[in-house]
């Protein structure tokens, strides 16, 4: 739907709402019910909106840092009373490290990782990337294979292997996913054999191609999951301890 405002002449969209997540996962940064924060833009590409990620996040961190030291101390009695260690708001230094997923790959086969190009780069890969890009850092240039098919791709763009690369991304900090995003596929030819290569009928999905049949803009955007970037912040080992009634897997209600 972002991306149908942007082809409607709504050139910089975003938006703060629900999002639900319909999959099993169950761990300590996923939850199913959660408040994503998303930007879509026309005439921009994968590296300008990653340029507008890591902008905003250097903008928060240096605001918490200069005027909220309070918020900082009552985050930092808390964990004390835990036995933890207190937290600082160390601000990124900007721009984020690009790790190519080809250069990633690489990265976990040098440290001792099982990983072949097109595998899913896990969160045990994850640990030896971090070990030497241990803050916020950007995974760009995915496989095709593993991304949407609305994610753009240039055919001279290729991996070492000669698999066809994409415009995704994910910005990581440490081990942990932040955001996924890219530059859209605007070509709606190209769009709907992105479907026929991914075994699905095109016609199914007429809702969303048809907005794009009379020509669209370049566009690319992400989306950010806020209760991870606050655990981020706040130093939380659980993305949990960050929302206040947290929805998952066994946890409806309050």
């Amino acid at each position: 739907y972002k991306q149908l405002a942007v082809l409607g002449g709504l050139e910089r969209v975003f938006e703060i709402g629900p999002a639900f997540r319909a999959e099993k996962h169950d761990t300590y940064r996923h939850l199913n019910e959660f408040i994503s924060f998303d930007i879509e833009g026309a005439w921009m590409n994968d590296e300008d909106v990653m340029g507008v990620q890591e902008r905003m996040i250097h903008y928060i961190w240096s605001e918490v840092a200069a005027n909220d030291q309070d918020l900082i101390d009552v985050v930092n009695e808390f964990r004390a009373s835990q036995g933890q260690d207190p937290v600082s708001v160390e601000v990124p230094n900007i721009p984020f490290p690009r790790i190519p997923y080809c250069d990633a790959i690489e990265i976990v086969k040098a440290g001792g990782g099982d990983i072949e190009w097109g595998d899913d780069i896990e969160s045990h890969h994850c640990d030896i990337i971090a070990a030497e890009y241990p803050g916020f850092h950007f995974l760009p240039r995915w496989p095709m294979s593993m991304k949407p098919f609305y994610i753009h791709h240039k055919e001279e763009e290729k991996g070492s292997s000669g698999g066809q690369l994409s415009r995704g991304f994910d910005l990581n900090y440490g081990r942990d996913e932040m955001t996924s995003g890219g530059q859209r596929e605007h070509r709606v030819d190209v769009l709907e054999q992105n479907l026929r290569n991914m075994g699905l009928e095109p016609e199914d999905f007429n809702f969303y191609t048809d907005g794009f049949r009379y020509g669209a803009p370049p566009h690319a955007g992400w989306g950010l999951g806020v209760a991870r970037l606050l655990m981020v912040l706040t130093g939380a080992g659980n993305v949990r301890e960050v929302v206040l009634f947290p929805r998952d897997r066994s946890r409806v209600t309050p």
